[in-house]
């Protein structure tokens, strides 16, 4: 079947992708040969709700790469896909679709029927971005795509839950969390997008408690004073004056003299019923800046990340003013008896943490506000009073959740934490030793910046799409909650209600046990209950919905029984925690998940660990060093040898791509106007390690037209008779098959060395400059008379060696350019495989003949002096001139004389002739070992060159000027966005180059006079 005039690749690259799937061409093991290493890249799970966007694109296009390389190397190959079930993202997708269809909200249908219509959208629309995948080419093994909610992977996850949760590496805790208002839950941080807002800082009076007054003073440098007078006050600045209700304290640094004499004194918080007015202690810590603001700083721990550190370092009380709502707490006692009881805390009386979250410290007329609504009102009664000093109208950064976008608050909440101190060590020594290697290097600092730096890791969601915690909890009765007053070892029913008010009804902390599923935990409250007195030790354990139910039901059971003392009625209720597992902790055990785990199957003994890990810079913390620490703490062992970060991808101008900037470039556009192999090929040539991701569309313009030549070079060799290599190697007598052969082993060395270190960058640079200039330009060229004018001999040799160049050429891009490669390995000739499956050649330097090398490289080098002084001094294009040789050494005369009807051909020359010295009016070609010139007094305007040349450069200098004037000045460079920065520069480096090559030319026409 002959070749089509062009490639189509909305046609082929679906015919193209069902061909390799049926032919099961992507599965583990395909193409192995026997005892073959192996080669095991894990996908970076995108959520099940996303779409492919530019850096999904990115990131698969060099997994897909690397993937196809080691299997046509003959590795044993597996690319693990799979989605992550994105708990929130997922949720709210649902919530949504229920909402347009008019159903029941998420809360009317109860978890267990929500949880069903969850499945449903998955089953119907989570295959999305699976099926955009593969439009790309990614050659993933889809028979084993993995999901983190299957059965498997679920049991996986609640087995590595439950044994850290007995080694005493899970805990539940109360610690400060992103809050998400919307959607009632903790958030991680990569969840939380800090944008700035045109907001406020109010400084307000906290007086000093009974009326003392201290001399404030400020000093210069010198120490001479510059300000004093008397206050009876302390002032305090906030972006947030509704925290103000929860404040613990007042901090400033141990430094700052101003306030040493009132330091251990009390102040009063400047809001709320005057009669109850709280106290706080005005305290030292290191956290408090004596150079921004008035260098004091209210302590709300728990409503402010740097807050809950000073609280937690000095012991102060963190009172949380909100509920899950984001409104003010409308629960609890009267204002002024929780007031009382969290000054008896400030001033010495102790504390348990439980006691002083039960503490509501909103004033009635603040409870159940908005919390902006509380903003307004808590600084009008300040103002009122006259405490506040002034209101600044200023910038602030404030967390949004990057999907609610609301407000995040800052909440102290029950959370669930892995205690990665007790897990970080190993992780940290598997980069020290070099068992993981971070590229670029600068990654691995990132990476111990973080470990070494490490928090508590909180890892509950209170959401229900996800994994459900697995532990349950019980009413707290233990058996001192009771007394047998008749001593008959049995009780009655005034000790069984006694202890339904002690166990149950008080607010007590539940006791709790986890396991694997209900069955085990079944056990472990049967223990607990086994040694209370009859009739309790033979109770019931059953699974209640939470601790209301508990409780409804325990004394349910009880009434009961007092009825018809029937003990088969008696029951221990139980109920699960609400909350899921973060979606960072299930694909934080990815590598071993996908792979069987727990079960010692066969891929995980043959690919765990696996070889390396590509993904963005912006998750090394949030999931490629938590696998390392799951992993390392679960098998003992590094996932990944090899951790490749990349940027994010930006758009031509180095600027984030964003839907309000209009920048944002659609990957499946890309591949419908120009085929997924020109996208492919351009980013895996803008891949330098480290280096910034700038994508533009006439770049991927480019690189399709990189194909087209591609294209026509293979057309042009089944014209001529010149497909159907056997791959053998072949053997070339002419210099010109001997020189292209030696190119194509110089290129396989500098592909397969590109690869191994992940630099596809210069692969793609390599495979261009051949392919494009070696093949289609020069060869191509060259060999056009030895097809068509040379014996038999010659034109079969050379119809041999260009076809399989071109096969080469197919082998080598096909890595980077599935579609169109594998389209032409089909079309061009009979093959016992697809090219998917193709070898991968090991020739190297032996091919090289270095006499060939140096004849041709001489060759083309006059071609291109030639052809280069012609443009530079604009001598028509299609006027054949004359050339004179001034000298040459005995190989240039050699490789002239080999290679003469070429270059007078390729350049355009009319003649050659020799003589001793140039004539007036002629410029020189130099090349290795002789020198030429090119006579141009009769063919071109001397003058009117130059001329036009100099008014060229006269207009480029005005550009020159203006270019170096803006980037020569601090403020500019210091004041403009970094991209328009960076543009300035990139326009000035063009231009320079522009003034050179204009210089060149006028240097040129100097020689001639």
């Amino acid at each position: 079947m002959a070749l089509e005039k062009t490639f189509d690749p909305s046609e082929a690259e679906a015919r193209l992708s069902a061909a390799w799937e049926a032919a099961g061409a992507f599965r583990a093991g395909a193409n192995a040969r026997p005892g073959a290493e192996t080669f095991c890249v894990m996908i970076p799970p995108p959520n099940v709700t996303g779409s492919l966007h530019v850096g999904h694109a990115f990131n698969n296009t060099l997994q897909d790469i690397l993937t196809r390389w080691h299997r046509m190397r003959g590795h044993d190959t597996l690319w693990q896909p799979g989605t992550d079930h994105a708990g929130i993202a997922t949720q709210l997708v649902v919530e949504r679709q229920l909402a347009r269809e008019g159903n029941e909200t998420r809360a009317q249908m109860g978890r267990e029927k929500f949880l069903e219509k969850v499945w449903k959208w998955k089953a119907e629309s989570g295959g999305n971005i699976r099926n955009q995948l593969k439009r790309l080419g990614a050659s993933c093994d889809w028979d084993r795509e993995a999901f983190t909610m299957d059965a498997n992977f679920h049991d996986a996850v609640i087995k590595v839950f439950v044994e850290m949760y007995r080694k005493g590496l899970i805990y539940r805790g109360k610690r400060l969390v992103n809050w998400d208002p919307h959607f009632e839950t903790a958030i991680s941080d990569l969840e939380v997008e800090n944008i700035e807002v045109a907001g406020h800082m109010w400084h307000f009076k906290y007086p000093l408690a009974g009326g003392e007054t201290y001399t404030y003073e400020e000093k210069d440098e010198d120490g001479n004073v510059t300000f004093r007078e008397t206050r009876d006050y302390i002032s305090i600045a906030t972006t947030r004056p509704e925290t103000m209700l929860g404040d613990g304290a007042v901090a400033v640094h141990p430094s700052d003299t101003r306030y040493a004499p009132i330091v251990g004194k009390l102040c009063e918080i400047p809001v709320g019923p005057k009669e109850h007015r709280r106290l706080i202690p005005i305290i030292l810590d290191d956290y408090p800046d004596p150079t921004f603001g008035s260098g004091a700083v209210k302590i709300t721990g728990a409503h402010d990340f740097n807050d809950y550190g000073v609280a937690s370092r000095n012991g102060i009380p963190m009172y949380r003013l909100m509920d899950t709502r984001g409104q003010m707490r409308a629960d609890g006692a009267p204002y002024a008896e929780e007031a009382a009881k969290a000054q008896g805390f400030a001033t010495g009386a102790p504390f348990t943490v439980a006691e002083v979250d039960a503490i509501n410290l909103v004033p009635e007329e603040y409870r159940g506000l908005d919390r902006f609504e509380a903003r307004k009102r808590v600084v009008a009664d300040i103002d009122a009073e006259g405490l506040m000093i002034q209101v600044e109208d200023k910038p602030i950064m404030q967390p949004f959740g990057d999907r609610s976008k609301v407000v995040i608050e800052p909440m102290l909440t029950d959370q669930w934490f892995v205690d990665t101190a007790k897990i970080v060590e190993p992780a940290l020594d598997a980069v020290r030793d070099g068992r993981t290697k971070i590229l670029p290097e600068s990654g691995e600092k990132v990476y111990f910046h973080w470990l070494e730096n490490i928090e508590p890791w909180c890892i509950s969601r209170q959401l229900w799409w996800g994994h459900q915690i697995p532990v349950w909890y019980g009413l707290g009765i233990q058996p001192t909650d009771f007394a047998d007053d008749e001593g008959d070892g049995e009780l009655d029913e005034v000790e069984m209600f006694s202890l339904l008010l002690k166990g149950a009804v008080e607010n007590r902390d539940p006791t709790h046990h986890c396991a694997p599923d209900f069955e085990g935990v079944e056990a472990l409250f049967r223990k607990d209950i086994s040694g209370l007195p009859t009739p309790l030790h033979a109770c019931r354990v059953v699974e209640v919905a939470d601790k209301a139910a508990a409780t409804e039901a325990f004394a349910a059971a009880l009434a009961r029984y007092e009825v018809d003392q029937d003990p088969t009625h008696l029951i221990y209720p139980v109920w699960r925690d609400a909350d899921v597992l973060d979606t960072w902790f299930s694909s934080g055990l990815w590598p071993i998940g996908t792979l069987g785990w727990p079960a010692h199957t066969p891929e995980l003994k043959k690919y765990f660990p696996t070889s390396v890990l590509i993904t963005g810079q912006d998750i090394l913390f949030f999931w490629v060093a938590r696998m390392m620490m799951m992993q390392l703490a679960v098998v003992n062992e590094v996932p990944f040898h090899t951790v490749y970060l990349h940027q994010l991808v930006r758009d031509e101008k180095g600027e984030k791509m964003s839907k309000t900037r209009g920048n944002v470039i659609d990957p499946l556009e890309i591949v419908d106007v120009y085929g997924a192999d020109a996208l492919r090929f351009t980013m895996a040539q803008m891949a330098a390690i480290g280096g910034v991701l700038k994508l533009s569309e006439d770049r991927i313009k480019g690189y399709r037209n990189f194909g087209t030549k591609l294209w026509n070079a293979a057309r042009f060799a089944e014209m001529n008779g010149a497909v159907g290599s056997d791959g053998a190697i072949p053997t070339a007598t002419a210099t010109v098959n001997k020189w292209i052969i030696g190119e194509t082993a110089k290129v396989r060395i500098e592909v397969d060395a590109a690869l191994e270190a992940f630099r596809f960058n210069d692969a793609a640079n390599a495979l261009y400059a051949f392919v494009w200039g070696k093949v289609c330009d020069w060869y191509v060229e060259f060999s056009k008379p030895l097809l068509m004018d040379g014996d038999d001999a010659t034109k079969a040799e050379t119809q041999k060696v260009m076809a399989w160049v071109i096969d080469q050429c197919l082998i080598l891009l096909h890595p980077i350019m599935p579609f169109i490669t594998e389209e032409l390995w089909g079309t061009l000739g009979s093959r016992a495989k697809m090219l998917v499956h193709a070898d991968w050649p090991t020739y190297g330097a032996e091919l090289v003949d270095e006499a060939a090398m140096a004849e041709m490289t001489w060759a083309i080098s006059l071609i291109e002096g030639i052809r280069s002084a012609r443009a530079q001094v604009n001598v028509p294009v299609g006027l054949k001139v004359p050339v004179i040789q001034l000298q040459a050494d005995e190989a240039g005369q050699a490789a002239l004389a080999n290679n003469r009807a070429l270059i007078e051909r390729l350049a355009r020359i009319d003649s050659i002739t020799p003589a001793a010295e140039a004539p007036k009016g002629a410029i020189t070609i130099p090349v290795a070992g002789a020198a030429f010139c090119l006579p141009l007094a009769e063919i071109i305007d001397i003058g009117a060159e130059k001329a036009r040349l100099a008014k060229g450069l006269e207009k480029l200098a005005k550009e020159l000027s203006g270019l170096r004037g803006r980037l020569n000045n601090p403020k500019f460079v210091e004041s403009a966005p970094p991209e328009v920065v960076d543009e300035a520069r990139a326009n000035l480096a063009l231009r320079e180059e522009e003034e050179a090559q204009i210089k060149a030319a006028l240097d040129r026409l100097a020689e001639i006079g």
